[in-house]
């Protein structure tokens, strides 16, 4: 072989094994500039503190030996002791914070507040009309439903505010918890009431995450004569359709215990400053609502295939805001009233203030989505209520704007207005009073700690221990009035 083809053919060869070295190089390169850029983010982000780190032991789990209120709320005792000797008697000095519920006496002690909202509370009544189980959202406690645990009492209901497991102690509790472990909890809960009001009729309110576990609930109901049925459901800003990339999320946790890096089985890593929900976020919190949620979807289709039973379904009215930062309104009519039955369903949006539409404060896209969800009446069987101030004549009275099944619009005008400065309620918002004194407005009775409700601060951003932004989200409802006459007249009570 000649020497120029020789050079020809070993030429290419060469320049190639070069090009592979100079890859291989450059790919271990980068691949160092990730792991060292993934620790000094991992590093960044705030410490973990004994809440975010221990597992307490008395926690409820479905294979748990309990299967009554009694045993639970037994089980609930022993907890709230082991968080006493766990956390507030071992808090280190730098961990201690006038505004953090783990020290004692702080603001934001729940100990300050005359009951104990961060347990289970059983509100029973002699001679009741109706029994109500009360389910609260995730990372939330009984306090978000403590209104309607008061006036569905004071209307001769026999209420059960039940605390989720992973609830209401610290945050690590939703590290490992599951949907099974609520779900078992939500049929001790029901099963109860069944016991002591027998024929009387059964209700489920559900707040956020607590709608999915109502509907899992009732939908179990149908094929288990064991269970109680409910004769209807009530929901607050359900969680019913989730992000699939929150299936994903959840191996983020995983890796880091893996490689040793427990921070990042958070979200989000706050101060604790509210007595009655956390401020962290654990990655494996959004798992369990994606779960939940894809659970139920599951029942719906298996349920789609049996005409008979689906329309055994309870009725179910929902109130949700237009604007919900944490779930889309869409998702809820989409996964859940387009797959209901004709049961004389009902959903109930709160409409933006249109005063701030002329600002051009609101974008377009907001003010869409409400459209669209008039204009699509294709296969609608269920009634549709928007209650709103009118975008043509923003500063009058507000009005409830019902669209029925067939498509016809009736206007009713209601004796109630959008308060001074809120644009728009949110997903905290819906199940809150005006006059709750935590969340509520200004002017609300005092709160026996910290106030959270009617803050309005100004100043540099980042000059807080708390995010401005998030102190800002609206967090009582200003037509809570009307959305408990609505519940109570559902229910028959009214």
């Amino acid at each position: 072989m000649s020497a120029k083809r020789s050079l020809w053919i070993q030429g290419p060869w060469w320049l190639i094994r070069n090009l592979l070295k100079i890859a291989s190089y450059v790919s271990v390169g980068a691949i160092a500039v990730a792991i060292i850029g993934f620790t000094l983010y991992v590093n960044s982000l705030p410490d973990l503190s004994i809440w975010h780190t221990v597992q307490l032991e008395n926690r409820f789990e479905a294979d748990s030996d309990i299967h009554t209120l009694e045993e639970y709320m037994a089980l609930e005792d022993r907890l709230f002791e082991e968080l006493d000797r766990q956390i507030y008697a071992k808090l280190k000095p730098n961990e201690k914070s006038m505004i953090s519920r783990y020290t004692q006496n702080s603001y934001s002690d729940p100990k300050r507040w005359p009951v104990q909202w961060n347990r289970t509370i059983e509100l029973p009544v002699k001679e009741p009309k109706a029994g109500v189980l009360l389910l609260h959202g995730m990372s939330d406690s009984p306090y978000s439903l403590h209104a309607q645990a008061s006036y569905l009492q004071a209307k001769g209901v026999w209420v059960v505010n039940m605390r989720m497991p992973g609830h209401g102690t610290i945050p690590s509790g939703l590290v490992e918890i599951r949907w099974q472990d609520m779900a078992a909890a939500v049929k001790i809960g029901m099963k109860h009431l069944g016991e002591k009001l027998g024929d009387k009729p059964l209700y489920m309110v559900g707040y956020s995450t607590g709608a999915p576990l109502a509907i899992n609930y009732a939908i179990a109901a149908l094929d288990d004569d064991t269970l109680p049925r409910p004769s209807g459901l009530v929901f607050y800003s359900p969680a019913i359709g989730v992000n699939p990339v929150a299936a994903l999320a959840v191996w983020q946790g995983r890796i880091g215990h893996l490689l040793g890096m427990e921070k990042l089985a958070w979200n989000g890593i706050m101060p604790e400053y509210d007595p009655f929900k956390y401020g962290s976020f654990a990655v494996n919190a959004g798992d369990v609502v994606y779960r939940i949620s894809n659970e139920v979807q599951k029942q719906l289709d298996l349920l789609a295939q049996n005409r008979e039973k689906q329309n055994k379904l309870p009725p179910i009215l929902s109130f949700a805001s237009v604007v919900d930062a944490t779930v889309a309104v869409a998702d809820t009519v989409k996964n859940l009233y387009n797959r209901l039955p004709d049961n004389n369903n009902t959903l109930v949006l709160i409409d933006v203030n249109y005063r701030y539409e002329k600002t051009h404060l609101i974008p377009p896209k907001v003010q869409n989505s409400i459209k669209r969800l008039i204009s699509d009446k294709a296969g609608r069987h269920y009634r549709l209520d928007i209650v709103s101030n009118d975008a043509e004549n923003p500063e009058g009275n507000m009005q409830q704007i019902t669209i029925d099944k067939s498509g016809n619009t009736q206007r009713k005008h209601l004796d109630t207005d959008w308060p001074e400065g809120v644009y728009s309620l949110s997903h905290l918002a819906l199940p809150i009073s005006e006059d709750d004194p935590l969340y509520g407005r200004k002017g609300a009775p005092s709160s026996p700690g910290i106030k959270l409700g009617d803050l309005t601060l100004h100043g540099e951003k980042g000059a807080l221990e708390i995010s401005a932004s998030y102190l800002q989200r609206q967090r009582w409802n200003p037509f809570h009035s009307y959305t408990r006459e609505r519940a109570l007249r559902f229910m028959g009570l009214e």
